[in-house]
């Protein structure tokens, strides 16, 4: 391959300014690329015709429609539920993902919302804002238990920081044979109910699927603990809301943190903005500012393979 393949940054990326950082970090390496950027959606629909390889965060029916010389797409997300894999893969075009780039901040947040409920900060919180000097009490992440949904690049992060805490991490993963080092015990799909059963933490960090879409649903929290505290990290529709709000409601379980819900943004009128024992964030536990080096390297690296005809080889591929 001599020419070098058309590389079009589109407009869909993550923060208001990425198109620009994430050219800038992959035009600083030294690779031979007819790199071009879009900033916007008109001038992603003109360049797309004549891309061989797209970077982007997603990609919709009429620009993948568009798209006629597309061989590559290099997604800038780990999650790739929205994008159209049934066309894709009738067209042949490789899929790679972010997968890993968002291991470390997610799973620093992971630790700091349990470390949150944990320490009872969220009552400190709105004591400090009412001025309140009076005594509260908190408990110890040390000795307690953790179920991680997903051991995956994200859950196994959140393995090795659980684990160096001296929390017992439990695991669930479709194959439990596949142990990981910082799992000290690890469960299959059959078995959520025994793994929720004994979890303070509920940490949920796998992909949505069929099979998990609705994972934790009304039967699910009636198996947990009433001190359960469930944090997402992964995909909202993971969790039954409504399940979820009514479980909260009844004190079935502790709390939640979510970072991701089912409709994005939160509807103003969504019943979870107003539980005290909620913490709602804006999809952002893999932000970093690392992200979109990260992300860089991953293209650069698959660049290189792509040039070479080796494309068995990409990593992180999905199609």
């Amino acid at each position: 391959m001599s020419t070098p393949p058309t590389v079009l940054v589109m407009h869909e990326a993550p923060h208001d300014r990425s198109v620009e950082e994430l050219w800038t970090a992959i035009e600083s390496h030294d690779a031979a690329i007819d790199l071009r950027r879009a900033r916007s959606y008109a001038e992603t629909e003109r360049q797309i015709p004549e891309a061989e390889i797209v970077v982007t965060r997603a990609l919709d029916e009429d620009l993948l429609e568009a798209a006629t010389e597309l061989e590559w797409v290099q997604a800038l997300n780990a999650g790739v539920d929205h994008y159209d894999l049934d066309r894709m893969r009738d067209r042949d075009i490789i899929l790679t993902n972010a997968s890993g780039v968002h291991a470390i901040p997610a799973a620093e947040q992971v630790l700091g919302t349990m470390l949150l409920f944990e320490r009872n900060l969220l009552e400190g919180i709105r004591r400090h804002r009412r001025r309140e000097w009076r005594h509260f009490s908190g408990g110890e992440l040390h000795g307690s238990t953790v179920g991680v949904i997903g051991v995956g690049e994200i859950g196994g992060g959140i393995a090795d920081r659980t684990s160096a805490f001296g929390m017992e991490t439990l695991g669930l993963r479709r194959n439990p044979d596949q142990g990981h080092d910082s799992v000290d015990e690890m469960f299959g799909p059959d078995e959520l109910d025994a793994l929720l059963a004994r979890s303070k933490y509920v940490v949920l960090s796998c992909p949505l699927t069929e099979d998990t879409r609705g994972l934790l649903d009304a039967r699910a929290f009636e198996s947990m603990r009433s001190d359960a505290v469930v944090v997402n990290v992964a995909r909202g529709e993971v969790v039954d809301e409504d399940a979820l709000v009514t479980a909260l409601r009844g004190g079935e379980i502790g709390g939640a943190a979510l970072d991701v819900q089912a409709t994005e943004p939160l509807p103003e009128d969504s019943p979870l903005w107003n539980l005290s024992n909620v913490l709602v964030t804006p999809h952002m536990a893999g932000s970093s500012p690392k992200y979109l080096d990260r992300c860089a390297d991953i293209f650069l690296s698959n660049y290189e393979r792509y040039r070479r005809g080796e494309y068995d080889a990409f990593e992180n591929r999905v199609l």
